[in-house]
């Protein structure tokens, strides 16, 4: 697989930087790729093997209409699954952006270029979580 690899991702690319929650990804655009796809030195389907995963990685993709002509080398951290396929969408919008500015509009119509900055609110004393209280007692 790193022969595989090595083969599609050489050359230039466009470095940029997706957040969601707690996950980061930092997404490389190779263009003039074949539509390959790798996420922590694994394909994007064993990465993410749901469907709505995927869904949510291709989105920008399938909007920009350029799925099979850009390679992408993703490293995500921290969050959990859901929160890190939010945060590879966001990077992968925003390396369209950064590769042609005429997506722009397209991309910014679907809320693709927002970064989602809702995180779990903190723990308050004396409460059983952010906002729940424990429950009352008359006596």
């Amino acid at each position: 697989m790193t022969e595989e690899k090595k083969q599609n991702f050489s050359g230039k690319y466009i470095a940029v930087l997706g957040k969601r929650k707690t996950a980061t990804a930092q997404v490389r655009l190779y263009k003039n790729g074949k539509g390959a796809m790798i996420i922590n030195d694994k394909k994007a389907t064993e990465y993410f093997p749901t469907e709505n995963e995927q869904i949510i990685i291709t989105k920008p993709l399938k909007i920009a209409g350029i799925e099979k002509s850009v390679d992408f080398s993703i490293l995500v951290k921290g969050g959990g699954k859901q929160g890190q396929a939010e945060a590879v969408r966001h990077g992968i919008s925003r390396a369209l952006l950064a590769m042609d500015k005429d997506l722009r509009p397209t991309l910014k119509a679907e809320k693709l270029l927002t970064r989602d900055s809702r995180k779990k609110e903190r723990k308050k004393p004396g409460l059983k979580k952010a906002r729940r209280a424990p429950q009352w007692s008359k006596r």
